[in-house]
């Protein structure tokens, strides 16, 4: 089932984008979940406790801009969740895309344009379901994009997951299970009992480390390094990226 919520000021602007919902569902045969926040601070905190959304509309406006920043908070949660704003202001809009919004949506809202929108979402929300991951650590409940997934490292019984965007974030469990999670995943490798990484974040493979974009070295355990080279250099092969730039000596 896709989940989506609403937040807003505008008791009848929600009602309305409810009702589009549940046309959209009923015209296409989808289940679709939806609850509607008349505070941020409420939304937040449902995500902060563990709920999770696939879509996410936000309405704001310039008087009251802390909507546009509450997606800033929502973002330390769930990398993957795709949130539309909602605004009849191009300030607004402009800002949104400060925090990684999916899309804007001039208001009003007409029904063949939110048909397209939802159609548009949902196919990249199934998309990515594919291929990403819960943590529960310490702060909550976190979803990550595996594809942003730089690489994992154990440090004593705690997960520690390297994001493209410098985000490290902390989950208990073992490297031994989460490799066999991510199985199905060809772009991953454990080059060391300790690291699991993503063979699109490498930059170079020498005899005793394998370095990643941004710059860590991971070990490579004595005898590995020609089986290692040969694991990347059939991933790269079957993801036909011959003109990487990487270094093999």
């Amino acid at each position: 089932m896709i989940k989506v919520a609403f937040c807003g000021d505008d008791t009848s602007a929600l009602r309305e984008l409810n009702k589009l919902t549940g046309k959209y569902s009923a015209r296409n045969g989808r289940a679709i979940g939806t609850d509607i926040f008349h505070r941020s601070l409420d939304l937040l905190s449902a995500i902060e406790k563990g709920v999770h959304y696939d879509i996410l509309f936000l309405d704001v406006t310039l008087t009251n801009e802390n909507k546009i920043h509450i997606a800033k908070e929502i973002r330390q949660y769930d990398s993957v969740v795709k949130i539309i704003f909602l605004t009849s202001s191009t300030e607004c809009a402009v800002q949104s895309y400060t925090f990684d919004a999916y899309f804007y949506q001039r208001d009003p809202i007409w029904t063949g344009n939110f048909f397209k929108l939802m159609d548009s979402a949902i196919a990249e929300c199934q998309e990515e379901q594919n291929s990403s991951l819960i943590l529960r650590g310490k702060s909550g409940i976190t979803r990550i994009d595996l594809n942003r997934l730089r690489y994992c490292e154990v440090f004593r019984r705690t997960l520690l997951f390297h994001m493209a965007d410098g985000n490290v974030w902390e989950n208990a469990g073992s490297m031994d299970d989460l490799h066999k999670q991510l199985s199905q995943y060809d772009n991953f490798m454990r080059p060391h009992r300790s690291f699991l990484i993503n063979m699109e974040y490498i930059q170079k493979i020498s005899y005793k480390t394998v370095t990643m974009e941004d710059l860590t070295e991971i070990p490579i355990p004595h005898g590995k390094c020609s089986d290692i080279k040969n694991r990347y250099l059939e991933y790269m092969f079957r993801s036909e990226r011959n003109g990487t730039a990487v270094c093999i000596p």
